[in-house]
């Protein structure tokens, strides 16, 4: 006999319902819920303990591996429980800093392997603190787990945040470990509350961090000081922006490296960046280029911007034995950010009549600077053929931009009244041409000799 339809059925209790369903629902939740659900009733208790829904976890926050995990003979849920209780503040960061940190360390191990050897083993949690007592200021918790990780490098060339060598100018940027970077700790003014990350032995080249936001900078945003020329206040620095995290400052430097947007040469880093289309292809001949700012050779008062850029000439390996042929000549065309246009034409390159075969390839380094905060340059070479010496042709160099970093103003100069120019505003002063400067090219093969000069010979 069927029951009455009003006959009130049993309530559905959570430990009526099958062990696999609730798993698979607990699988879902993060860690934070995972938690709580310990707390509701001994079933949920008992199953959020179930170790395999604690490997994600681990994976997701601490990147363990089930190689790591064998290693320590632990459950995954105590290797979480135990890891938190150390790296909890940054479970935000520590994932992305770590695996930026692993990429760096594999690539840089099979190019650079005396470039691993300077890294420093992490910092405990106290030492972190004492250094915010110290300096009176707190350090930004992705900054602090970076160096849970790793504590910057030794003062050693080449340096981890990269180089840069043209003609007799040259320098390598080291990443500061904790009690360096302490010590150059800013509270003179123009440079108020910022911290140095990274440090060049040959130019006094730094990184800053600004812990405060004061003098018209951003909490936590990431500079090159840039001395204002033109100032009577001498705190008056203008500041080119490289980062608005250390978060994001670090990790898009090492996503360039491994990716291969920075060339190794010589177990060095080299911060040219090259764009993929700016490659031109005339017969057998391809010719690519790649660029580079340099901060310390710049100035926004009196606007001053120096590039330098880095040029490839290979010949096909498949071309004739016949193809081989010899650079007579260079022609420029450059314009700046106004619209001026400036031609220059002169014999060879670097000084040089290089001759280019089958396979080969010719690399050479030059540099110009702009009165604009970008400009552009593009042109030919002139080439005669080795087996019929009366025969010339043109090669195209495609064009390449040139576009310096954001910048603010400095505010002492606001104050001080040499300006007129909100601090928050980009433009500037426009009225010198822009420079071609090949007869200071220079051959890659000479970047592994550091020159003490902070400036390049058309400066000084």
């Amino acid at each position: 006999m069927a029951a009455p339809l009003d006959m009130e059925q049993p309530a559905l209790s959570l430990e009526l319902l099958p062990t696999d369903p609730l798993l698979l629902i607990l699988s879902f939740l993060d860690y934070r819920d995972l938690i709580s659900c310990c707390y509701l009733n001994r079933r949920l208790n008992q199953l959020s303990s179930h170790d395999p829904l604690w490997k994600r976890h681990c994976k997701k926050y601490w990147l363990i591996s089930d190689e790591e995990k064998s290693q320590r003979n632990q459950s995954w849920k105590t290797i979480f429980i135990s890891t938190y209780s150390d790296l909890g503040r940054y479970i935000r960061y520590y994932a992305t800093l770590k695996k930026a940190w692993d990429d760096l360390e594999k690539y840089l191990g099979q190019r650079c392997p005396r470039m691993i050897g300077s890294l420093k083993e992490s910092v405990r949690e106290e030492d972190l603190d004492a250094v915010e007592e110290q300096i009176g200021c707190k350090l930004p918790d992705d900054y602090r787990c970076s160096f849970r990780i790793h504590n910057g490098q030794k003062l050693v060339v080449p340096g981890l945040m990269g180089s840069m060598a043209l003609s007799n100018h040259y320098r390598s940027e080291d990443l500061l470990d904790i009690d360096t970077a302490a010590g150059g700790f800013q509270h003179r003014l123009g440079l108020k509350q910022c911290l140095p990350l990274t440090f060049c032995i040959h130019t006094g080249l730094s990184q800053y961090m600004a812990l405060e936001s004061v003098e018209g900078r951003n909490k936590y945003e990431i500079f090159y000081q840039c001395p204002d020329q033109m100032a009577r206040n001498p705190s008056a620095i203008d500041m080119f922006i490289t980062g608005t995290s250390y978060l994001e400052w670090f990790t898009s430097y090492v996503n360039k490296v491994v990716t291969g947007g920075y060339p190794i040469i010589r177990d060095q880093i080299f911060r040219y960046v090259h764009d993929k289309e700016c490659v031109a292809t005339t017969g057998d001949i391809t010719v690519s280029v790649s660029t580079s700012f340099l901060p310390e050779l710049s100035s926004v008062h009196p606007p001053h911007y120096f590039f330098t850029y880095r040029i490839r000439i290979e010949m096909s390996k498949d071309a004739l034995p016949e193809k081989a042929c010899q650079l007579d000549s260079r022609y420029w065309r450059i314009t700046n950010a106004k619209g001026d246009v400036e031609e220059v034409q002169g014999p060879g390159v670097v000084g040089e009549f290089p001759i280019i075969s089958p396979g080969r390839v010719y690399e050479y380094t030059s540099c110009t600077t702009f009165s604009t905060t970008s400009g552009y340059m593009e042109g030919y070479y002139t080439f005669h053929c080795l087996y019929y010496k009366d025969k010339f042709f043109n090669v195209t160099i495609p064009r390449f931009h040139m576009v310096c970093p954001t910048f603010k103003v400095s505010t002492a100069r606001m104050v001080s009244g040499d300006a007129e120019t909100n601090h928050n505003e980009y433009a500037v002063d426009e009225d010198e041409d822009s420079t071609d400067t090949d007869e200071y090219e220079d051959r890659r093969r000479v970047l592994d000799i550091p020159a003490p000069s902070g400036r390049c010979p058309r400066h000084t």
